[in-house]
């Protein structure tokens, strides 16, 4: 029998899907990918196989998590198994500077951005900015990294410092400052390359802007304001432009973050393949993405049973 196979490393993301799976009726299997033996002799199980690996597993005690999915994906994919989220979506999910080189071949405008190893030419990339410039890991996730300079003198006293940890591929970022009106970006969704939503997400508090449930203790950071809200009636060219970076890199399902400058210009800093939801914006939308994304797993089972079906 067919399933649908969740491959991810972290339970708490993946309990809504497997609650909206089980809602359905969609028979599923749950595949951690934090540890476990590969065997190419083997063939794999029938199904469709959704990816759901993220850049920042180290920071759970998943170090090499991302490593052995690229494995089990090319085995996957060399049996000609139907793969969302596949081998190129991962490798942008792992690497910033792959996503910016993939946003500019698309015409997509992303903040000017530098990349250095050691601690010297980290110091000299950001010598190369004339004003405020972020600081931020290439594998990354969750904003996490992510710190604000103004000058040269402050980020050497950071390296130097106790505070401060590597980028977990040893590549660090320096990128310019994008000072927007607000203090907000935009999160924008597609599940199985169509439009969902976009998400106004508040980041006065900071830059660990992950959505999902799991993250976080309190939604609303300012006053009355909530950190998520969907905005209603959402367009944009880059909708279009964002699906086709999906469909040119094997993505399925993603969501882009983008920041707007005071000239009112967008600038994408972020693609996210392991796209999470918040429940109370939701809740306030009359919207469930995990839901479609439940919807969408079951068409692909039912797409990948009909040719059986008709024999």
């Amino acid at each position: 029998m067919a399933h649908i196979h969740i491959l991810h490393e972290n339970d708490a993301w993946t309990a809504p899907l497997i609650a909206a799976l089980e809602a359905r009726r969609l028979p599923f299997r749950d595949w951690h990918l934090a540890r476990g033996v590969l065997d190419l002799a083997e063939t794999p199980p029938t199904g469709v196989f959704y990816n759901r690996m993220s850049a920042s597993s180290h920071t759970r005690d998943h170090r090499f998590a991302p490593e052995f999915t690229a494995a089990v994906l090319g085995w996957l994919e060399g049996h000609g198994r139907r793969v969302l989220n596949g081998s190129r979506a991962l490798a942008l999910e792992v690497s910033k500077m792959a996503q910016y080189a993939a946003l500019a071949r698309h015409g997509i405008a992303h903040p000017r951005t530098t990349a250095a190893v050691a601690r010297d030419d980290i110091l000299a990339a950001a010598r190369r900015f004339d004003g405020p410039f972020i600081t931020k890991d290439n594998r990354a996730g969750r904003g996490l990294g992510v710190k604000l300079f103004h000058d040269v003198d402050t980020l050497a006293r950071h390296l130097d410092g106790p505070a401060f940890q590597p980028s977990v591929d040893g590549v660090m970022l320096v990128q310019e400052y994008i000072e927007a009106p607000e203090r907000c970006i935009v999160r924008v969704e597609f599940i199985g390359r169509r439009f969902v939503y976009a998400v106004r997400v508040d980041t006065s508090e900071g830059f660990e802007l992950c959505p999902a449930d799991a993250c976080r203790v309190d939604d609303a950071p300012a006053g009355d304001v909530p950190m998520f809200q969907i905005i209603d009636g959402f367009d944009d060219p880059l909708i279009g432009r964002y699906a086709e970076v999906m469909a040119a890199n094997d993505i399925h399902v993603a969501a882009f973050e983008f920041v707007r400058d005071r000239a009112g210009r967008a600038y994408t800093y972020d693609l996210n393949t392991n796209t999470n939801y918040n429940g109370d914006a939701e809740v306030a939308a009359g919207v469930s993405a995990m839901g479609l994304l439940a919807d969408y797993l079951g068409e692909e089972l039912a797409r990948l049973r009909a040719p059986r079906a008709a024999e």
